[in-house]
């Protein structure tokens, strides 16, 4: 087994675990230096915020901020998952 063979799963495991979560962050902290507004940015972690109070939960900032990070994530994953998939079917 090579490391150049793209069927295997280590590339995968690197790009979910790995590249995903750091480009979550960045694209976070790009949308931020692009002057979009902090609310606008974070609107999910507001509302995941405040629904974790109104059942009674604390949260604090960092729960906001993972909440939006998370769904970046989950955006980003997707759409490489999808990349993979395309690309696999495409003859050639």
């Amino acid at each position: 087994m090579s490391l150049a063979n793209n069927e295997s799963p280590l590339y995968r495991v690197i790009f979910v675990c790995v590249l995903a979560p750091v480009a979550a962050a960045v694209v976070v902290s790009v949308i931020l230096l692009f002057g979009v507004s902090p609310h606008s940015v974070f609107y999910v972690g507001f509302a995941v915020r405040s629904w974790l109070k109104s059942i009674g939960a604390p949260a604090p900032n960092a729960v906001g901020v993972l909440a939006t990070v998370f769904v970046w994530w989950v955006v980003i994953v997707a759409i490489g998952l999808l990349w993979e998939r395309r690309r696999r079917r495409t003859p050639g």
